[in-house]
């Protein structure tokens, strides 16, 4: 994923430089694919920065990410994405996660014909993906698959958190999980 930053999708000058080369390293290290999304201050697909990016990451496959999620039109965003030549579209449904927009990703995989891939993504887990790739039809899914693993740190401070109250332990790390990605795995097969 080529991202500089969290927060908002409206990059600076020198972030599109920094986005720019990270592309290409990941094209000269054998990346299969990139995955990146750029919005307008008024919440519409940056067309402009978006071909500049996609020139870049040709030949490759692109996917735009959940940047998707907060644009002002999903309907219109979409045919711009298809125009633009995204392959895949990463979508939550434009909620919190996949389960509460199946709806939208429903109608976004019937409004793409095949045009591209509309990708369910966003709080995916081994209980909801049967219900969420039959009631949107999908025929790929995005999910972190990931558990907590208990940090090699032997001395642990009990008088200190780093950061939010609702940040990820201090001695804790999230993995991915390969128990859970064949769960997964299993259960998109007995669906696709």
């Amino acid at each position: 994923m080529i991202r500089p930053r969290g927060g908002d999708f409206l990059y600076s000058d020198r972030e599109v430089e920094v986005m720019k080369a990270d592309i290409r390293l990941a094209k000269l290290h054998g990346a299969d694919g990139l995955v990146f999304g750029a919005l307008t201050e008024d919440g519409r697909i940056d067309t402009e920065l978006c071909t500049a990016l996609l020139a870049v990451c040709r030949p490759l496959p692109v996917t735009f990410h959940r940047a998707f999620d907060m644009v002002h039109d999903p309907v219109v965003a979409l045919e711009t994405l298809i125009s633009l030549g995204f392959e895949r579209v990463l979508t939550s449904g434009c909620d919190s996660s996949a389960l509460e927009g199946l709806s939208l990703i429903k109608r976004l995989a019937e409004q793409a014909k095949g045009r591209i891939v509309v990708v369910p993504g966003g709080g995916i887990t081994e209980r909801n993906l049967q219900r969420i790739l039959e009631g949107s039809a999908a025929s790929e899914f995005h999910c972190s698959a990931r558990s907590a693993r208990d940090s090699g740190m032997k001395f642990r401070n009990p008088n200190i958190t780093m950061g939010a109250s609702f940040s990820a332990p201090e001695y804790s790390i999230k993995v991915a999980d390969v128990a859970k990605v064949r769960t997964l795995n299993a259960i998109a097969k007995n669906i696709l």
